[in-house]
């Protein structure tokens, strides 16, 4: 199956020679981009691009005048609670009336509230519903998606949790990434005695959940009132022995050491990062781990946004994810978080679309086949409505940009 675009306004992401695995720094404000330019998918990849002023003959087996529209790489959101049971629309609430984060969590809200509701509902009903979300922010762009347990707490449920994950990557047109976060919580019957719910996790959870290949990553939540440094560090210790690579929750609440532990353990990303000093960026310099910021759910709880200038003017690369769960975030939706990005964390829009396409795939390990226009790489697409540049998608905040998705080179 070849398919042929043509007359594309703008082609943005394009790589020719040099093949990047992220962008950093300074890097991340320059987008290379093609004006109308024509693209060539065969059988799901990439084949050619060029502008049209020099296209060749060729076979296509559909071709689409894309005369107006922009064409970029899919979003590939990094850091996602996609399966969940139930939304929280009444601790929405109780925010509102002035109660905390951790007011709520100690009322028996918060993740304790989704692993309860989790631990009632059928894995067919927890497939469903996360299918529809995966539907929902497909059609809004995003080509590829990272989805953590964390809402069972049990062994059973944590498993449930990771086989719908699982189902979902097996049946979705997008890639998919399973994360291991039975360390997001203390359930209730461990509330005072957190050293028998680490051994649970180390002892019992993850050799069944490594041995049923249900991961991709090892992942906790390092925050004062949930899993400390040292909590974290031997948790990701025992992931690294099981195979399973770490990417971590820091620094959203306060500066937990959560980023030094994860740098440590050279994790692939650590995320959330509100609280960011020069210790932190210190210690991100040094190392291959990308800080990934999740403004959406700093804007739900109506607290600091990440110093994102600060750390790409450190010459750090940046990602940026939408952290999609019921409590904190309830949103996919990439667009809005790009304008997020630009209104609140003074990112230009080249410097954001940096953050959810290359940077966002790398924080998966996808770089290389997803992120960038480029030869060889996977064909997962976005089709804009019409628009003259890439500025008008954080511009037109809260509209869908989409006009069509291309995945795996067929037209959605």
């Amino acid at each position: 199956m070849r398919l042929l675009l043509t007359h594309i306004h703008e082609l943005y992401q394009t790589e020719t020679v040099h093949r990047r695995t992220r962008v950093a720094g300074a890097e991340m404000a320059e987008m290379p981009k093609l004006h109308n330019a024509w693209l060539l998918i065969e059988n799901g990849l990439i084949h050619s691009f060029g502008d049209m002023a020099s296209m060749p003959e060729m076979h296509a087996d559909e071709t689409i005048d894309a005369c107006g529209r922009l064409v970029l790489p899919a979003w590939c959101d990094s850091h996602t609670h996609l399966v969940f049971a139930a939304p929280r629309e009444q601790e929405f609430e109780y925010r509102i009336k002035g109660m905390s984060y951790e007011e709520i969590a100690r009322k028996g809200g918060g993740i304790l509230n989704s692993a309860r509701r989790l631990n009632e509902t059928s894995e067919e009903a927890l497939y469903d519903s996360a299918y529809e979300r995966l539907l929902e922010v497909m059609a809004q762009g995003t080509g590829a998606i990272e989805i953590k347990s964390g809402y069972g707490l049990t062994t059973e449920s944590e498993l449930k949790m990771l086989r719908v994950i699982r189902k979902l990557k097996e049946n979705a047109p997008v890639p998919v990434k399973a994360s291991f976060l039975a360390a997001h919580a203390y359930p209730l019957e461990y509330k005072n005695d957190h050293e028998a719910y680490i051994k649970l996790i180390i002892e019992e959870m993850l050799p069944r959940v490594a041995g049923e290949g249900l991961a991709d990553y090892m992942d906790a939540f390092c925050e004062e009132g949930f899993f400390s440094v040292a909590d974290t560090d031997r948790l990701l210790e025992a992931g690294w022995k099981h195979g399973l690579k770490p990417k971590i929750h820091a620094n959203q609440l306060h500066y937990s050491g959560g980023v030094q532990v994860g740098v440590k353990h050279n994790a692939v990303s650590v995320d959330h990062l509100e609280c960011v000093g020069e210790a932190e960026i210190e210690c991100l310099r040094n190392s291959n781990t990308i800080p990934t910021l999740l403004p959406g759910a700093a804007f739900f709880l109506g607290i600091q946004y990440q110093p994102a200038r600060k750390i790409i003017d450190a010459g750090l690369p940046v990602c940026l994810a939408t952290d999609y769960n019921p409590g904190t975030c309830p949103s996919g939706n990439v667009p809005l978080l790009l304008t997020m990005a630009c209104t609140q964390l003074k990112m230009t829009p080249e410097e954001a679309v940096h953050a959810v396409t290359l940077n966002g795939a790398a924080a998966m390990e996808l770089q290389n086949e997803l992120g960038t226009i480029a030869v060889g790489k996977k064909a997962n697409l976005i089709l804009t409505k019409k628009m003259n540049s890439l500025a008008y998608i954080p511009y037109d905040f809260g509209n869908n940009p989409v006009h069509k998705m291309i995945l795996n080179g067929v037209l959605y």
